[in-house]
């Protein structure tokens, strides 16, 4: 057979044109093919070139073989550049010959490396398998000589034979016994006998697992597959590639669960645990160690430790000093101090035009009051107004921590005082610059250099006197001399040179706190530094939460406060201590641990404090508590800082015979629960500017709890007081006798504003008095200006009906309010 097979040769007959070709193919078929005809390449050498093999030095040296236009010295810079290129490209040679030389030994010391390994481990386990066939063959022959001795021991002895025993007389000897290994062997093969066939009959079926390349009914992952590639290719490219070991820095506190470590060192917890349990330590994944085995575990796996610690977390917060070119000024903080009744609050009235004092009950301040003045200079000034009662020590000393200055309000007609004296002490040791304010120098009798000269014995020298002090005397009333205190403020702060850096996290004092039932938590802050913003996630003592709102000194919302202003911050989670310090954080993970933290610090602190009384200790205290009578009470306040004074005020009651125990103390309206625990201890409520819910009520009435409301701190001490002591005079007792709640409030010329008010529960008289009750929190307490129903004044108006209430110089009621009627009536009490 020919190479074509009887097929036509391509032709270029009857093509008619040049470069068509006329292909033939079977039944007459034919197809014209265009053929394309490629020139052959020739190469015309350049002017001057040189020839293979001839010396550059030759071309250097003859210009006629040389490209034109090209110097002597420009053909020797390109004959350098040519031999430096052959010298690079023989390094480089080299050196890949070395690198290569270099992978080849590495691979052959690994594969000698994994030799010796397999072979050290069959020889380990020839070894095993030699001991143990050896240790198996000793069982064996010890078994075989204990039954051959049982059955030469039960074998019988022989007959004695009658017949004469000649030379040719057959034996009667016993056919041998199979031995015992030849007796295992048989039984083995029995048992083996139907398995065997199993085997045989099943070794050719392929099963799914064999198919997919898993181990019994486990299958390859994609990321086991990819590793097996990963290796394949390695392989292939010349030996694996030993990745190289990453060294952590693991962060270790005092406690740590197993899968937690192994995260933090990028390690399987399996190994982890694996060196655990070789450590002798049979732990679980989800099992907690302590740092010191932690601290061998991270060691082993070549890690490095630091040791961090719970208290690690506050490292977020920690202070910052402020560069000099960040601060810039703000306004001062001033402290209004001074004791009770000395005109503080009127004070500070005349200065921001605002009456403060008629929102306050028996015209005395009893919380900390944080407001902001703008003078007619344009100096912004910052103003705290604290209680002069004996029983706000606290309160007062923490006004002095967050001030810059202190006003110390003197009253020029009753001079030196007991807080006053007080006040001086808290200045001093918050080491801030006094004030001296002597104040009422309009009234008869005011004698201020009598003031000046009892300071002397505390040591407060003012100017009048060659001192250091300044001192104004001014008048709340007329206004005389508050132009010079707010002169005399500005010259203070002036000194001072009070700067902030308001462009960071903003840090502020808690005030006060308070629980509104329709905002929550509520806490009045004094921005220290910084800036707060509506957004900011901040931290306060042991609670924490998220900016919803500020709100000024007059009600009004912001979205930011700078530094040394005070604001309402609505957002937090719980209700703070006065006093705590507000930090602003990245995050709320951060905020929820740091207050996690306080709060378990804290707890931890207060059981330990019980825990370190000795049992002597408690025997003692109970030989001396036998002949103590107790007064439990339950107190429930409107703000944190009222809280706190009154259970200061209620440890200072008592004596050897009795004193007074406070069973639970705290912010917001009385609830059911206070009843309840009330009842189980059979302790009175006091309420002091809260009244109970309806729930409440009801359940305290059924269950005969007291529940006495109190709007002034005295009253509550000293009736505390009255009944511990036992010396229980005739009490001013209130008797509720109806409520009312206000649905329209119109205003009325001549009269002011006019509640419409409808009496939902018993009766309303027009000489009963009257509190204002706003979300169950006294906002006023005083007497009716006028009742009426319809166009007539009455006296009474009975539950269901409608009538109209005005106070007696008050105005701000809202609808929705609620209205407490009630009387005052004496009566004997006596302690039982």
């Amino acid at each position: 057979m020919s190479d074509n097979d009887g097929k036509k040769t391509l032709g270029l007959r009857g093509s008619g044109r040049p470069g068509n070709v006329k292909q033939s193919f079977s039944h007459g078929r034919t197809k014209n093919v265009v053929v394309e005809t490629k020139r052959k390449r020739v190469v015309v050498p350049k002017p001057g070139a040189a020839k293979p093999g001839a010396g550059s030095g030759k071309v250097a040296g003859d210009p006629s073989r040389r490209p034109a236009g090209i110097s002597d010295a420009e053909m020797e810079r390109r004959m350098k550049a040519l031999q430096a290129a052959k010298a690079r490209e023989v390094e480089e040679a080299a050196t890949r010959e070395a690198e290569e030389k270099k992978r080849a030994e590495a691979r052959e010391r690994r594969r000698q490396e994994a030799e010796t390994k397999e072979r050290e481990q069959r020889e380990a386990e020839e070894r095993a398998r030699q001991k143990a066939e050896a240790e198996e063959t000793a069982k064996r022959e010890a078994e075989d000589a204990a039954k051959r001795a049982a059955a030469e021991a039960a074998a019988p002895a022989p007959a004695p034979s009658s017949a004469p025993q000649g030379r040719g007389a057959p034996t009667n000897k016993p056919a041998p016994a199979a031995t015992p290994r030849k007796a295992d062997r048989e039984r083995d093969q029995r048992n083996t006998r139907g398995k065997g066939r199993d085997d045989g009959r099943r070794s050719g079926k392929l099963t799914l697992g064999q198919a997919t390349g898993g181990e019994g009914n486990r299958h390859r992952s994609m990321a086991a597959m990819k590793r097996k590639q990963e290796r394949a290719r390695q392989k292939a490219m010349g030996g694996t590639v030993e990745r190289e070991k990453v060294v952590r820095d693991v962060q270790l506190p005092e406690a740590i669960v197993v899968s937690e470590l192994a995260n933090r060192m990028a390690e399987r917890v399996g190994e982890v645990v694996k060196s655990l349990m070789n450590m002798g330590l049979m732990v679980t994944q989800n099992e907690t160690i302590d740092a010191d085995t932690a601290e061998l575990i991270i060691e082993e796996f070549g890690h490095k430790v630091v040791r961090v610690s719970d208290s690690d977390v506050e490292d977020v917060i920690s202070e910052v000093e402020d560069a000099e070119k960040d601060l810039k000024p703000r306004p001062p903080v001033i402290t209004i101090m001074g004791h009770v009744d000395h005109g503080k609050t009127s004070l500070l009235d005349a200065i921001r035009d605002a009456r403060v004092v008629a929102g306050e009950a028996g015209g005395i301040t009893q919380h900390i009051g944080a407001y902001q003045v703008k003078t007619e200079g344009g100096t912004v000034l910052s103003f705290l107004d604290t209680p002069g009662h004996a029983a706000f020590t606290s309160m007062r000393s923490r006004g002095a921590q967050v001030t810059d200055i202190v006003v110390l309000v003197v009253a020029a007609d009753d001079s030196v005082m007991p807080q006053t004296i007080e006040a001086i002490n808290h200045a001093k040791a918050a080491e801030v610059p006094m004030i001296v304010a002597i104040n009422k120098i309009d009234r008869e009798g005011a004698d201020p250099n009598k003031v000046r000269a009892e300071l002397l014995q505390h040591e407060v020298i003012v100017e009048a006197m060659s001192g250091d002090v300044q001192d104004v005397e001014v008048s709340a009333i007329t206004g005389q001399g508050l132009d010079g205190l707010l002169e005399a403020i500005a010259l203070q702060s002036e000194i001072l040179e009070l700067k902030a850096n308001p462009d960071r996290a903003a840090q502020g004092a808690v005030i006060e706190a308070q629980l509104d039932v329709g905002r929550g938590p509520v806490a009045t802050v004094l921005i220290q530094t910084g800036t707060l913003r509506q957004g900011d996630i901040f931290v306060v003592g042991e609670q924490y939460g998220k900016v919803r709102a500020l709100i000024n000194d007059k009600g009004e919302r912001v979205k930011e406060a700078g530094p040394s202003v005070p604001v309402e911050v609505l957002g937090l989670n719980g209700t703070p201590e006065a006093g705590d310090v507000l930090n602003v954080t990245e995050t709320e993970g951060q905020a929820r641990e740091i207050a996690e933290y306080r709060e378990q610090a804290a707890k931890d602190k207060r059981a330990a404090a019980g825990a370190a009384t000795t049992l002597e200790q408690l025997m003692q205290k109970a030989k001396e508590d036998e002949d103590v009578a107790e007064l439990p009470i339950l107190v429930k306040t409107d703000v944190q800082g009222s809280a706190e004074a009154i259970v200061q005020a209620m440890e200072k009651i008592g004596n050897g015979e009795v004193r007074v125990r406070v069973l639970h103390s705290g912010v917001g309206a009385i609830t059911e629960s206070d009843v309840g625990l009330a009842e189980a201890s059979g302790a009175p409520i006091m309420g002091f500017n809260v009244r109970a819910n309806a729930s409440a009520r009801n359940s305290a009435n059924q269950k005969g709890v007291e529940i006495r409301y109190y709007s002034v701190i005295y009253d509550l001490v000293d009736d505390v007081k009255a009944a511990a002591s036992g010396l229980l005079s005739a009490e001013i007792r209130e008797n509720f006798i109806g409520y009312a709640n206000i649905k329209e409030v119109f205003k009325v010329t001549g009269v002011g504003k006019v509640a419409g008010c409808l009496v939902t529960e018993g009766v309303a008289r027009r000489s009963a008095g009257v509190r204002l009750l706003r979300d169950n929190v006294v906002i006023h307490e005083g007497t009716l200006k006028t009742l009426k129903r319809f166009k007539d004044e009455v006296a009474e108006v009975q539950s269901g009906q409608e009538c109209g209430m005005a106070f007696e110089n008050y105005d701000d009621v809202r609808a929705d309010d609620v209205i407490e009627i009630f009387e005052r009536e004496e009566v004997t009490r006596t302690l039982d």
